[in-house]
């Protein structure tokens, strides 16, 4: 059994830090709590989260709880120390140092956040980095999310690097150590830029739905947006809808000469969306989409595909824990549980890939907590119905600029290219082409995203998914659309 010394803040430690040993503990390993330097932290900081947490609803144990008993073990020699105070001294190697380039210390890391600025993790060995992250912050408007979201990431990222460490050497990347900031500045970033920024989202929201996404779909002979790395050229055609639900992650499919959208319903009453078709006819126009499946949780996502005869649908059911194949009965209206491919975890956006004899997944795991965006997971198996098997690679990255798929892959020249959602500037933010270099089951090598340029006749530049069948090409954007007021409201 392994001994795995973690160090942790004397004074102030927080939730994360005591997830970070929980999961290593519940991975067998023998793990103790060291208390290390004091660590200093503001009560304006810990107003600032609290005062989030109130306003946003964050709900139950957070990450950046203080937890004022801890039962620290006497230091000890141990096969891996942890540094996560990032200023703990003396450490027998192997020792591993989690440093953010906000700041080394937890205070810098909340006064970053406060002042939306996005974060970068790397783990140090022997002082060079050996691992890094740069987490997805879904809701930029809320201070306590994007702590939370970052933290979260902070754990899987210790966690994995951790076992890797154990199960062998770690070679350490093409990549400088992050330099991180000095000086965090707590009220001015609180007072010139969280509170303000929280303020105009409360604001918007008071009269505009919190997001309302729209597809577009166009017909075209020659290039698209995967080969032009653009939304430029034919006309894009909205498909309409009135302001009470949105329509989103379209996928396009041809049938006997036919073309079909089949994309996430959303009820904004509701909250939980159907997967539902919109066929087009002989001139090209979509009909009004309506439901085909339907579950007691949320659905979307639908990539539709014909193998082996069938017809098969493999919608994202993330909230359900299960990734499940569905086969029509009757297309494109009927659809009937076929299997359970992964049971267990929330993936989101799982995008199917055969390749050299094998199926592969690539998706997105939460991991327990944070965003659905950051963090690329991979599967494989030898038949559609499985076993599946986690890649041993897993996490491939954590990355907000390309973790999260966003559309069916696509061949191109010999080449495989696979759409992926840009973070940077929130969920929904852009989308990017990353070419799959390589793939075994030993290594998944994808390369950095080319970014798809929000230019032409689309109006929505924030898109999140992109997918072609034949000649139909489809996508989708965010709009602004102002909540409608009922009829006792405005006095009819």
């Amino acid at each position: 059994m392994t001994r795995i010394n973690i160090i942790v803040p004397r004074r102030n430690v927080r939730r994360w830090q005591i997830m970070t040993g929980e999961r290593l503990a519940a991975a067998g390993h023998d793990v103790h709590l060291i208390a290390g330097p004091g660590c200093h932290v503001p009560f304006l900081m810990d107003f600032m989260l609290k005062f989030g947490t109130a306003v946003t609803g964050l709900s139950g144990p957070r990450l950046h709880d203080r937890i004022d008993h801890v039962a620290f073990s006497k230091p000890g020699p141990a096969d891996i120390s942890i540094d996560l105070t990032a200023g703990a001294a003396g450490l027998s190697p192997p020792a591993l140092r989690l440093v953010f380039n906000t700041n080394t210390s937890f205070t810098g890391l909340v006064e970053a956040a406060a002042r939306d600025q996005l974060p970068d993790l790397q783990i140090l060995l022997a002082g060079k980095p050996v691992a890094e992250a740069r987490p997805m912050i879904d809701n930029r408007a809320s201070l306590a999310h994007g702590v939370e979201d970052i933290l979260a990431r902070a754990v899987s990222l210790v966690a994995t690097t951790t076992q890797r460490v154990i199960d062998g050497p770690l070679m350490p990347l093409d990549a400088a150590p992050i330099q991180p900031a000095k000086d965090p500045a707590l009220p001015h970033a609180f007072i010139t830029a969280s509170l303000p920024k929280m303020g105009r989202e409360f604001l918007r929201r008071l009269t505009h739905r919190q997001a309302h996404w729209r597809t577009g779909y166009r017909f075209l002979d020659g290039d698209g947006v995967a080969e032009t790395g653009d939304l430029s050229g034919e006309n894009w055609i909205t498909l309409p809808d009135d302001g009470s639900r949105f329509y989103a992650d379209p996928f396009a499919f041809e049938k006997d000469g036919k073309h079909y959208i089949f994309l996430e319903d959303l009820p904004h009453a509701t909250g939980k969306a159907v997967i539902s078709v919109s066929t087009l006819d002989a001139n090209g126009v979509a009909g009004a989409p309506r439901p085909v499946l339907e579950e007691p949780h949320h659905l979307s996502y639908p990539q539709v595909f014909a193998r082996d005869g069938a017809i098969w649908m493999l919608p994202e059911s993330s909230t359900a824990n299960q990734l499940v194949l569905y086969r029509a009965s009757r297309f494109p209206d009927k659809w009937a549980r076929h299997s359970v491919l992964i049971d267990g975890p929330a993936l989101s956006d799982a995008t199917l890939l055969e390749h050299e004899g094998a199926f592969w997944l690539f998706a997105t795991d939460r991991d327990g907590a944070g965003s659905t965006s950051d963090m690329l997971v991979v599967y494989y198996a030898d038949n559609l119905e499985g076993p599946w098997m986690a890649h041993p690679a897993n996490p491939i990255m954590i990355d907000r600029r390309g973790a999260r798929p966003g559309g069916a892959f696509i061949r191109r020249d010999g080449r495989i290219l696979l759409p992926v959602q840009d973070g940077t500037n929130g969920y929904g933010g852009g989308l990017g082409l990353s070419e799959l270099r390589h793939l075994d089951r030993t290594k998944v090598d994808l390369a950095p995203p080319r970014p798809i340029l929000a230019e032409g006749f689309w109006p929505y530049p924030m898109i999140h998914t992109l997918n072609r069948a034949g000649r139909l090409e489809v996508t989708d954007g965010i709009a602004q659309v102002r909540k409608k007021r009922s009829r006792a409201s405005s006095g009819v």
